[in-house]
């Protein structure tokens, strides 16, 4: 498996931490920026990775200041189903009831406390296996 993960300057420091953690986890990354903490715009960062994971039909990790910016951006791109998710249970129905292909994590926030838990709990839960779910997320497409 891997993880194509990237953040805006505001980001990046958590971006890091949870590169870390996934290689302790055996899983690899494909980290498409940002480098640094020089100010850079997230929209723009946000489109490499959604873009990058409706591409290679893979799972992404957006984090900017709230997490927000990052999840509204993501959502433009027509495949992507991105998550904004602050614990466990926003990660666990982010993918049990949305397929989330993307979580969104704010690093000025009190989730970078628990970011092991919400991308750990994201990773381990199926995806929908509930009709109704599977219903939503087919009207979700075709939008």
């Amino acid at each position: 498996m891997e993880i194509i993960i990237g953040s805006d300057h505001a980001g990046f420091n958590l971006k890091e931490k949870i590169k870390a953690f996934l290689n302790e986890e055996g899983i690899k990354t494909n980290d498409l920026g940002t480098f640094s903490e020089e100010p850079i715009d997230y929209p723009l960062i946000a489109k490499k990775v959604a873009t990058a994971v409706v591409k290679n039909n893979s799972l992404g990790i957006l984090i900017c200041g709230s997490g927000i910016g990052m999840s509204i951006a993501a959502n433009k791109i027509k495949g992507v189903r991105a998550a904004l998710c602050y614990d466990k249970y926003t990660a666990k129905v982010a993918k049990a009831h949305n397929n989330a292909n993307i979580i969104c994590l704010g690093a000025r926030t009190e989730s970078t406390k628990r970011f092991k838990e919400i991308i750990k709990t994201w990773l381990e839960t199926k995806p929908p296996e509930e009709e109704r779910h599977k219903r939503r997320i087919q009207e979700l497409n075709e939008l």
